[in-house]
């Protein structure tokens, strides 16, 4: 790893911020809904049963919308975001719909934030890719009381190695190595660069939540419905519906 991806993931939200204001204009309005797909949280549950008078963090927040839905259950919520322009967003997203919310600009590998301050942490995208997964999991785990829980939702390691070195939509083609998989730099690809994301293949998850301390309560893999059509990000939603192209990770850290 050469690239600082902290710089190069930071330049690469506050360049695209624009946009993503409508997209959270319109989630911010909505009910709780997931992914590229906008899979309910009625059929996903990625929040607990009751958030009432819970501390909770969201690390990588962008537009802020999954921080509006848990300050709407009654949480106190801080959220924390590398890109100023995507705060500048939520900050006003927030004051329009009334949610009491701590934004921070910051990184979630390194919050600065004190130890055993909240009892939820969420990712949606966020921390969940754009940041190294042994530092970022280790920096939630830090946060968390003890019995507290982290949820987050990001890229199905299929997804990443079904897609061409490009840049071009998935494909049912492996195009890159499974064995190893940590790293996929989108900043010179042809089509749709962006920046520096991270995944594991599903062994390397469990072996990393096992070496830092968290127990695994729940794991899913998010598929497109069957009556979505065409493509959203670099999916298309007729591979998606044979492959996944999320997955969903719950754990706690033991009381």
């Amino acid at each position: 790893m050469t690239k600082d991806h902290i710089s190069v993931n930071r330049g690469v939200w506050n360049a695209d911020a624009r946009n993503w204001v409508a997209p959270g204009e319109r989630l911010w309005a909505s009910a709780p809904q997931w992914g590229i797909w906008g899979l309910p949280e009625a059929d996903l549950g990625l929040f607990p049963a009751d958030l009432a008078g819970c501390d909770a963090i969201e690390l990588g927040c962008g537009t802020g919308y999954v921080s509006g839905w848990m300050a709407q259950r009654g949480a106190r919520v801080t959220a924390l975001d590398l890109s100023s322009e995507q705060l500048a967003t939520a900050r006003r997203l927030a004051g329009q719909h009334g949610a009491e919310i701590t934004f921070l600009e910051g990184d979630a590998e390194a919050t600065g934030l004190p130890d055993q301050s909240f009892d939820f942490a969420i990712s949606e995208y966020g921390a969940a890719i754009w940041c190294r997964p042994g530092v970022w999991l280790r920096e939630a785990w830090r946060l968390l009381r003890p019995g507290g829980r982290l949820v987050f939702l990001g890229n199905h390691p299929l997804s990443i190695i079904c897609t061409p070195l490009n840049g071009a939509p998935c494909e049912p083609v492996l195009h890159r190595p499974y064995r190893g998989l940590w790293v996929a730099d989108w900043t010179d690809v042809e089509i749709d660069p962006s920046g520096v994301t991270f995944n594991l293949t599903i062994t390397d998850w469990f072996a990393l939540f096992q070496e830092i301390g968290f127990t695994v309560t729940g794991y899913q893999e998010l598929y497109a419905p069957e009556d979505m059509t065409g493509l959203q990000d670099f999916v298309p939603a007729e591979w998606a519906k044979n492959y996944p192209n999320e997955q969903v990770w719950w754990l706690a850290k033991p009381a």
